[in-house]
């Protein structure tokens, strides 16, 4: 059963105990893969199935339990943190590296990379240009992320990787950066979806498969988490994961997770309007849960005062050195430490910083993710297992 999750209040990811960063390494353990043990202990076999449900958050889950039987009466061995900020791009490198994002260096939908400018991590594009163009030549994503990704790991032992995912992810920005190293099977929709992943787990040999599904996000974005649209589209991710776990192998393990959960956003602050937010600031990343703020030469302290005055108790707002310090990114690798906002905004309860100019569409969307909320950290580990 799906795990309840703790009391309210700012959660700091785990990392190192019970984040997305151990769940691949725990798989291949389990597949025998050498190396250090790491994440809950799983029981040894020959194939392991990975299936990421974008927007799959253990409290979300909990409160829709109804419209999801089959993921909610799976053995659950979370809840995990999904770590900081709780992004997608974010999680995917977390996941993918088995590295917080101190470590892997993906540190927010949009940040600073190499230069003055500000990378956009879903797209690979530079940030906020009319016509954004693709970074993936000057800014190559092996360079921005250079760690070893645990695909990678499997696939130098020996083991049969793939990664299943929509068409237009192939060799994507974020793919190369963070899954590079298995296979790529483009998809369409659900059912080659689950007839990828049910063949990349069938066959002789050990076989490791990562899927994934990002439907559920975009209608908790559009129509707000728990709408019926997107409890609708949970019945429907229901069934994939009952239909790829009925067709495992009698030697084989599917885990299901999310990359972060999500909240209704019902206290906008326009950082593209509000004087008090635009003061000292250079450039602003993040999205419109989680910002990095970058200052111009010496406004710092300024900056950080205005954000902390003007978001008050909606927001943990706090240095650069702060965050660091509290383990918000896990450990700070040296060429990571510029990509991070000088002041660094975590939103509280319904509250976002949105840019209504920049970012009218994001601007708009209701549901949205990315701060230390229980909602959005906690995502389940469930477990489905044929014994041999």
């Amino acid at each position: 059963m799906v795990s309840a999750l703790p009391d309210d209040g700012p959660v700091v990811p785990r990392y190192g105990l019970r984040s997305l960063a151990e769940v691949l390494p725990a798989l291949l353990t389990a597949l025998g893969v050498p190396g250090p043990a790491a994440g809950p202990p799983l029981p040894p076999v020959r194939a392991a199935g990975l299936l990421l449900i974008d927007g799959l958050g253990t409290d979300l889950l909990v409160r829709h339990a109804t419209d999801a039987p089959f993921l909610a009466g799976l053995p659950d061995a979370g809840p995990l943190t999904v770590g900081f900020p709780s992004s997608t791009s974010v999680s995917l490198a977390t996941l993918g590296t088995g590295l917080p994002p101190g470590e892997h260096g993906i540190v927010g939908i949009s940040f600073r990379a190499e230069d003055d400018e500000l990378l956009n991590s879903l797209r690979w594009v530079a940030y906020g240009r009319p016509q954004p163009a693709d970074l993936r030549d000057r800014l190559p994503p092996e360079r921005i992320q250079p760690m070893p990704t645990a695909l990678e790991r499997a696939a130098a032992h020996g083991v049969d990787v793939a990664v299943v995912a929509p068409r237009d992810q192939r060799a994507s920005g974020l793919t190369r950066a963070a899954l590079r190293g298995g296979r790529f099977q483009g998809v369409h929709a659900l059912g080659d979806l689950a007839a990828d992943v049910i063949g990349a787990l069938t066959g002789p040999g050990r076989r490791l498969c990562y899927g994934y599904h990002a439907d559920l996000d975009t209608l908790g974005h559009v129509y707000g988490p728990g709408s019926l649209p997107w409890r609708l589209q949970l019945r429907q991710i229901d069934q994939l994961a009952a239909t790829i776990a009925g067709h495992l192998p009698s030697d084989a393990l599917l885990a299901v997770t999310g990359d972060h959960g999500m909240v209704q956003v019902t206290r906008p602050y326009d950082a593209d309007t509000d004087d008090a937010l635009r003061l000292g600031v250079r450039h602003l990343g993040g999205d419109p849960r989680s910002r990095h703020v970058y200052a111009h030469d010496g406004a710092a302290p300024e900056v950080l005062a205005a954000w902390r005055e003007t978001l008050g108790g909606d927001a943990w707002v706090v240095s650069r050195e702060q965050a660091v310090a509290d383990g918000w990114f896990g450990p700070l690798a040296p060429h990571v430490q510029h990509r991070i906002g000088d002041v660094v905004v975590a939103l509280r309860g319904t509250a976002a910083v949105i840019r209504s100019v920049t970012e009218p569409g994001m601007s708009r969307l209701p549901g949205q993710h990315g701060s230390l909320s229980r909602e959005e950290q906690f995502v389940p580990l469930l477990l489905a297992h044929t014994p041999q």
